[in-house]
C-alpha cells in the first residue's frame, strides 16, 4: 500500500474530524460530565464517525480493485447498522436492548459473510462445531460493547485502535488493519489529552465490531492467537472486572469507573500517562510477539495472562477495587 495513499487517509480523517467537531459545537452535541465521566468540561463527541468515513470508503476502493477478500468485505460491511445506531445513540440515547438487538443481528450477519467458524486450531488442542459459532457469536457482540466500555479517558481507545493496527500490519501483513490504523490516527491527533472532541459510540462500537471481524477472518490460522495477544490490553481489563464485579454481586448494567485504567487515573495518573503507559506495554507485547515463532503462541499468550492479572492486583494497591 502506498505511502501517498496512507497520508492521504490520514488527512482525509483529520478534516473530516475537525468538520464534524464544528457541527457538534454549533448543534451542541456534547458529552456533559456524569459521575462515571473521567472529563469535566463538555466535550464534542461523535469524532468516531470520520474514522468510519475514512475506513469503509478505502475499504470499498480496494474491493472494486479486487484487493480485499468479498467475505472479509461484506463481514466488514455487517457493521454499518451497529454504526447508524450509535450514530443516534451520541445524538439522542437509545434503549439498551435495541442497541444489544442491531448488534446480535450484525455480528450474526457477518458470521454468515465469514462461512461460520469450522474450527480453532491451537497447539495443544482444537475447537470446532455449532457451540464454537455461538461462541464466536458472542465474541463479536463483547468485542463491540468492551471497545465501548474502555473508551473512558483521553486518547485510549484510539491509541490502542493505532497501536494494533499498525502491529497487526507488522506481524500478519493485514493491510485492512493498517487502513483502520491510519484512519484513527487522524482522529487521535485531536483525541490526545486534551481532547477537544470525542469518538463517542458511533466510533468505539464499531472498531470492537471490525476487530471482532479479522480476528475471526483468521480463526483457522495461528494468527488467531496473535490478534488476541495485541488486543489482550483491552479484552482482558474489560472481562476481568465484569466478572470481579458479577462476583461482588453488583448490578452490571450499572455504569461504574472501576476498568484498570479507570482506576490509575483515580490514583492520580493522567490521562495521557496512564495511556503511554499502556502502549508501552503494547510494545513489549509486540515485540515479544514479532520475534515469537507461531508454535509458541498459546504459550506466550498464557504468560501474558499471568502477567495482566499480576499487573492488576498491583494496581489494586494504588487504587482499591470499591
Amino acid at each position: 500500500m502506498s505511502l501517498i495513499l496512507l497520508l492521504l487517509l490520514f488527512v482525509i480523517t483529520a478534516l473530516l474530524t475537525l468538520g464534524i467537531r464544528s457541527f457538534a459545537n454549533h448543534k451542541d452535541l456534547l458529552d456533559h460530565p456524569n459521575d462515571r465521566s473521567s472529563h469535566v468540561i463538555p466535550t464534542p463527541k461523535g469524532g468516531g464517525l470520520a474514522i468510519m468515513l475514512t475506513f469503509y470508503s478505502t475499504l470499498t476502493y480496494l474491493y472494486v480493485e479486487t484487493q480485499v477478500d468479498a467475505k472479509l468485505f461484506y463481514a466488514l460491511l455487517s457493521a454499518l447498522p451497529v454504526i447508524i445506531v450509535s450514530l443516534i445513540d451520541d445524538i439522542s440515547p437509545l434503549p439498551a436492548k435495541l442497541r444489544f438487538s442491531v448488534q446480535l443481528i450484525s455480528a450474526s450477519t457477518a458470521l454468515y459473510f465469514l462461512d461460520g467458524v469450522d474450527a480453532l486450531n491451537f497447539t495443544l488442542f482444537s475447537l470446532n462445531g455449532l457451540w464454537l459459532n455461538l461462541l464466536a457469536l458472542f465474541g463479536i457482540i463483547w468485542m463491540t460493547n468492551l471497545y465501548n466500555f474502555l473508551d473512558g479517558i483521553d486518547g485510549y481507545a484510539a491509541s490502542e485502535a493505532l497501536f494494533v493496527g499498525v502491529a497487526a500490519y507488522l506481524v500478519f501483513g493485514n493491510e485492512v488493519a493498517l487502513i483502520l490504523a491510519v484512519a484513527t490516527a487522524g482522529f487521535l491527533i485531536f483525541n490526545w489529552h486534551k481532547a477537544s472532541i470525542f469518538m463517542g459510540d458511533v466510533g468505539s462500537a464499531p472498531l470492537g465490531f471490525i476487530f471482532a471481524v479479522l480476528i475471526l477472518n483468521d480463526a483457522s490460522t495461528p494468527h488467531f492467537l496473535g490478534w488476541l495477544i495485541l488486543l489482550s490490553l483491552f479484552w482482558f481489563d474489560a472481562t476481568l472486572t465484569l466478572l470481579r464485579r458479577a462476583r461482588q454481586k453488583e448490578k452490571l448494567s450499572q455504569a461504574h469507573k472501576k476498568h484498570t485504567y479507570q482506576r490509575l487515573n483515580q490514583a492520580g495518573f493522567t490521562h495521557d500517562r496512564v495511556v503511554l503507559l499502556a502502549m508501552g506495554l503494547n510494545l513489549v507485547i509486540f515485540i515479544t510477539l514479532y520475534f515469537s515463532p507461531q508454535s509458541s503462541y498459546l504459550y506466550l499468550f498464557l504468560l501474558l495472562m499471568v502477567v495482566l492479572y499480576s499487573l492488576t492486583k498491583y494496581i489494586d494497591t494504588k487504587k482499591a477495587f470499591d
